[in-house]
């Protein structure tokens, strides 16, 4: 079956089943690989994108629930501003070691710019809960959130 939906602001069709995952479909049909597979329980965030600005875990999300839905992955929104700020801040401060989390917090520290433009420690530590890394510790992950908001960047 056809399935016409929006992926990275391009509209696309895909010939599949209503119930598939939405993580497959990204990686095996359109081989966008930033968007990774870690629990498939909708645990670590490793597979995180936007429908329709609500971030997602796609391993959760059948192809049914995006129908004529805007889907964006780690690809396009790296191609932003946000998203260069994001990874200065995380560089900057050491907050990527082995990069398998980094595209699901990437994309989960730009929901909570979105949402909060003041978080406190424990804000930013709530927000980045539904993303699992196993490298860094997360503390530097949460010095590069404060980074961010030194330099201005929630001031969106």
């Amino acid at each position: 079956m056809k399935i016409k939906f929006k992926l990275n602001h391009k509209d696309v069709n895909v010939d599949t089943t209503y119930s598939r995952r939405l993580l497959d479909c990204i990686r095996e049909d359109f081989d966008l690989t930033g968007t990774k597979e870690g629990c498939a329980e909708g645990e670590c965030g490793a597979c995180m994108v936007f429908i329709d600005d609500l971030l997602v875990n796609s391993c959760m999300v059948p192809m049914a629930n995006v129908v004529d839905k805007h889907v964006v992955t780690i690809e396009a929104f790296s191609q932003t501003e946000d998203y260069r700020q994001i990874e200065k801040a995380f560089m900057d401060t050491g907050a990527v070691q082995c990069g398998y989390c980094t595209p699901g917090m990437v994309m989960a520290v730009y929901e909570l710019v979105r949402k909060n433009v003041d978080p406190s420690p424990e804000e930013v530590k709530e927000a980045l809960s539904g993303n699992l890394c196993r490298c860094t510790g997360y503390q530097s992950i949460f010095e590069a959130v404060e980074l961010l908001k030194k330099g201005g960047f929630f001031d969106v």
